[in-house]
């Protein structure tokens, strides 16, 4: 591949919805601009960028991947991007890098909920953007619903560049509005076409769409309109040039035609590309910093992947200057040099030798030991930060354990590479109920993450919902006396003690004494102390961490010969569990917060649910505005621990939400005796 200028290079996003044909048209996109000489398919697992095992198993992207062609003097970096929302992090980490984006609308499903998803994004951002209506050869397949469905869903700046020939199985090709010229494809793959004249029968209507286009192209420069109100016609190539200052400005979202499998459209999509989408130097400026080759460098890392046969591979964007291999960088977020080698241009998994990469492009290296994703790659004496992408947090918690003691020995150093690769990933160590936890975007998520773990490092675990972390406290008060005697040959054992057990509101545990006349020698009252604080982390129903206790020590008794640390530890932990037992013992669960955001139409679902089938509670509603309600409400966690699938399911996948801890509440009577009983049988399981 040879070099190109930054004016010369796209770099171009694909997102949808799942399954609209991302990935098929990146293969036909590469197989017209001879970067390929065969079109793989999705299902056969032969295409570009769905390499991975777990693509080519699902027949589905999980992540996203680069892919270049050569098209016209422009290098086009395509992103194929998940369009699943379990896998929204690798999405979001292509639209950080990409200075435009290809929507793809299923003809046939329309706007769908992940359409809307990436489109926010690509807005938040302000994303120039081409909208594709692909399958328009498959049954039911309708452009103009499609086309409608778009312009009500995303505002009147969304225009037809195109007009299809044919429908469904008849489709066979499209007319250009801008120019005026018909192609009529063949439909044996290959992607060859003729040009030829509108079609009668669909004159009158490219017309009328034709004038609507123009009206709004020449909106964007005022020599022209003026031009085109005193009736002057416009040349095709002023209306194109003006076509791309329009695009960049997010003044138009233009809308094009396609069967990525059929391989029809696909030649006047790369011209598209080639003379309308912004080049980085007309991107939107990140942080104040022109893609400049001359500038000082800065090059974002935007994605890591973990492989235990070639080491680390990291995704860099540059925004400004020049990478060069076989140096040294500078990292500008941990502050470090580190030794960089090869650099790479990559085409799905295909690695292409670099010696350097150049403001404005995409590449890669391999085995850096110090630099992360999110990381600004940049030079000491002028470092510059960029700023990484912003994830959002977990949903979907699950438990892991290894299957075996060789699985437990490589787990740990497994699951921090997998969080290296996958951001949204987070591992955590619930150390009241000990087990390993793996929280990300959905149940699918976290079942790849467990395969990975597997195919990629040698671990094997199991996957389940984790344990709800339950409490235990008192309500009332009591107090209680213990003595712990025991006489055997030699040195017997004597403690004896005097607590008061309360409750305690604001801290988990305090621990006070109020002995007189040296009844407790202040020699063992730390061991009274050990001897709570043990009896606390053994429980009182179910074996669950006691909290919100205070406990005073005010009188006991000793022996000079027998009493030691270990008795009076022994009293105080006998001495603590008889109190509070006396106390209105109670099980408490952790109640978590949640901010629910649902379409209005599903208001009476989401809130029926919570009510009914989560113990929830709903404490306020505030409409936003745009067709959308946020609810907030508290729900047991025991409850919500699949919300991230089930809120999916009854809203559409239109519904997010995010929960956090609020505190713990009492148990409902009427499922204490289940949950104790469960505890008490998993206890007698381990031993």
């Amino acid at each position: 591949m040879k070099s190109y200028k930054t004016e010369q290079i796209r770099n171009v996003g694909l997102f949808s919805h799942g399954g609209a044909g991302k990935t098929s048209l990146v293969e036909a996109l590469l197989f017209t601009a001879k970067a390929i000489n065969r079109l793989g398919r999705v299902d056969d697992g032969t295409t570009v960028s769905d390499f991975d095992p777990d693509e080519v198993k699902r027949h589905m992207s999980v992540n996203t991947s680069v892919a270049p062609c050569e098209w016209k003097e422009c290098k086009i970096n395509l992103l194929d991007a998940p369009g699943t929302a379990d896998f929204i992090g690798e999405t979001l980490s292509a639209m950080r890098v990409a200075d435009s984006a290809l929507i793809l609308i299923d003809a046939n499903g329309g706007v769908e909920v992940g359409t809307e998803i990436v489109w926010n994004h690509a807005t938040s951002r302000k994303i120039p953007r081409f909208i594709v209506i692909n399958k328009l050869d498959r049954e039911n397949a309708n452009f103009f619903h499609a086309l409608e469905a778009a312009q009500k869903s995303f505002g009147d700046n969304v225009l037809a560049l195109q007009w299809p020939i044919g429908k469904e199985s008849g489709f066979r090709g499209l007319i250009d509005l801008i120019s005026q010229k018909a192609y009529l494809y063949s439909t044996n793959r290959d992607g060859k076409f003729e040009e030829t004249t509108i079609p009668a029968e669909l004159q009158a209507d490219a017309t009328a769409a034709r004038e609507k286009l123009v009206e709004r192209v020449v909106e964007s420069n005022d020599e022209l309109m003026l031009r085109y109100l005193d009736g002057d016609t416009i040349s095709t190539e002023e209306l194109t040039a003006t076509l791309s200052k329009a695009v960049i400005t997010n003044a138009i979202f233009p809308v094009l035609c396609s069967s990525a499998t059929l391989n029809i459209g696909v030649t006047q999509l790369l011209d598209t590309l080639a003379l309308a989408a912004p080049n980085p130097m007309q991107a939107p400026v990140e942080e104040g910093i022109t893609s400049d080759v001359a500038g000082p460098l800065a090059a974002l890392v935007f994605k890591t992947t973990a492989d235990p046969y070639v080491g680390k591979l990291t995704y860099f964007k540059v925004y400004s200057g020049i990478l060069k291999g076989d140096g040294t960088i500078f990292n500008a977020t941990k502050g470090k040099n580190e030794r960089i080698g090869q650099l790479y241009h990559l085409r799905g998994k295909e690695q292409i030798s670099v010696p350097q990469v150049e403001a404005g492009d995409i590449g890669a290296v391999a085995k850096l030991q110090e630099t992360s994703t999110g990381d600004t790659i940049s030079s000491a004496d002028k470092p510059l930060h960029l700023t990484p992408t912003s994830y959002p947090s977990p949903l979907f918690r699950a438990a892991v354990k290894p299957k075996t003691k060789a699985d437990l020995d490589k787990m740990g150093v497994a699951l921090n590479r997998l969080v290296e690769e996958d951001p949204t990933i987070r591992v955590e160590r619930d150390n009241y109920t000990g087990e390993t936890i793996v929280s990300g975007m959905g149940e699918s998520h976290v079942h790849v993450a467990g395969e990975k773990l597997l195919r990629k490092f040698g671990v094997d675990v199991t996957t389940e919902l984790p344990k709800v972390p339950y409490r235990e406290t008192i309500l009332g008060s009591s107090k209680a006396e213990y003595k712990h005697k025991k006489q055997t040959g030699g040195h017997g054992q004597y403690g004896h003690v005097f607590l008061e057990v309360s409750h305690l509101e604001d801290s988990e545990f305090e621990f006070t004494e109020s002995v007189v006349g040296g009844s407790v020698p202040r020699n063992y009252i730390p061991a009274v102390e050990k001897g709570v604080r043990e009896a606390l982390a053994e429980g009182l129903l179910a074996g669950f961490p006691v909290i919100n206790i205070k406990v005073n020590l005010y009188d006991g008794s000793y022996h000079p010969v027998d009493s030691s640390e270990m008795a009076f530890k022994m009293a105080a932990s006998q001495a603590f569990k008889k109190g509070a037992l006396a106390a209105k013992p109670v099980l408490l669960e952790p109640i978590y917060n949640l901010k629910v955001t649902v379409p209005d139409s599903f208001m009476g679902d989401v809130m029926g649910d919570l009510n009914s089938a989560r113990r929830g509670r709903v404490l306020g509603m505030e409409q936003l505005g745009n067709g959308f309600t946020v609810v907030e409400a508290q729900a047991p966690l025991a409850e919500v621990q699949r919300y991230a699938t089930d809120l999916r399911s009854l809203t559409q996948g239109r519904g997010v939400f995010t929960m956090e801890l609020a505190n713990y509440e009492p148990v409902p009577t009427n499922i204490v005796d289940h949950i104790i009983a469960a505890a008490k049988k998993e206890e007698a399981a381990v031993h």
